[in-house]
């Protein structure tokens, strides 16, 4: 039985299935432009931030999802000197993009400033003050349209979004619109990585469409992931590129990457990881096979 009287924050993930978090406090609650934003402090993940009703990233575990997110493609780039970054709100990203040295230029935009503020006053310890490297641009705008208008190429191109919720403000950045040009937006040999879902057997269609989306424009696309605490379930992650495959990496190869770049710091990814983060289980990799949905600006897709 529990030991006191809490307050719960109840996560949805299904219509039928939640998640429930027993809350200290609630740090801010309100609403921007564009979503929904609370941070509050739980007694198990400590402060936790919540945009449209989903954890987003939690002080216990927030490492274990940027470190995923971001080091795979890092390490498979010979020598990664210009990024971009859509999203990446916290400001984790770039402080683990930061950690390789060969970084010259660093653009993120996101569209809601107002929540990036909230995380530099509310979640400090995510960015580590990395927003005020010279070597990182800030932009208010929405990223898809950034691109579009702006011709300049990258050697990597990271994808730290929300979910494609229904009315939230992300969801024409999973089409193959935007990926094709993503694609056109990539130096030669360049590749990127992004979020993409559950990787749960029962919630799996939004990762399976995204792989889809993206296999129209990148020769070579990697499904990945790994368990979230917070998230409770394993989440998905996709590397894509045209010349490079993730699985062609071993794992003394990448530890001995990390080794030459001096990254010594990380607590979740080395090269054994690497190797069990693109090992899929047999289950999702037929579920995988068995969908051809396909992501369209006028075709949307919606996660629950």
């Amino acid at each position: 039985m529990p030991s006191r009287a809490w307050k719960w924050f109840i996560e949805y993930t299904h219509p039928t299935q939640a998640h429930m978090h027993g809350v200290d406090r609630y740090i801010y609650s309100g609403k921007t432009a564009f979503q929904r934003v609370e941070i509050i402090d739980t007694d198990f993940f400590g402060r936790c931030l919540i945009l449209d009703g989903k954890i987003q990233s939690s002080q216990f575990d927030e490492y274990i999802y940027h470190e995923a997110l971001i080091h795979p493609a890092m390490v498979l780039h010979p020598e990664p000197k210009k990024i971009f970054v859509a999203g990446g709100g916290e400001g984790a990203v770039l402080r683990e993009i930061l950690k390789h040295r060969s970084v010259e230029k660093l653009v993120m935009v996101d569209i809601d400033k107002e929540t990036v503020e909230l995380c530099k006053q509310y979640l400090p310890q995510w960015s580590q003050g990395t927003f005020e490297d010279p070597r990182v641009e800030v932009l208010y705008m929405d990223a898809r349209k950034y691109l579009e208008e702006n011709t300049e190429q990258w050697d990597i191109i990271f994808l730290d979004l929300p979910e494609p919720l229904d009315n939230g403000p992300c969801y024409l950045l999973f089409t193959t619109e935007f990926y094709k040009t993503v694609a056109e937006r990539l130096r030669p040999g360049g590749h990127i990585a992004l979020q993409a879902d559950n990787l749960n057997p029962k919630l799996f269609q939004c990762h399976a469409a995204i792989y889809n989306t993206l296999k129209r424009h990148f020769k070579i696309v990697d499904s990945y992931g790994t368990y979230i605490p917070s998230f409770d379930t394993e989440w998905g992650f996709i590397f894509a590129s045209q010349t490079v495959s993730a699985l062609d990496f071993s794992n003394e190869k990448i530890n001995s990457i990390l080794e030459e770049r001096e990254i010594t710091d990380l607590r979740f990814y080395d090269g054994l990881t690497h190797q069990a983060l693109f090992s899929l289980t047999k289950d999702i990799r037929f579920l995988r096979s068995q969908s051809n949905r396909i992501i369209e600006d006028n075709n949307p897709l919606f996660s629950t």
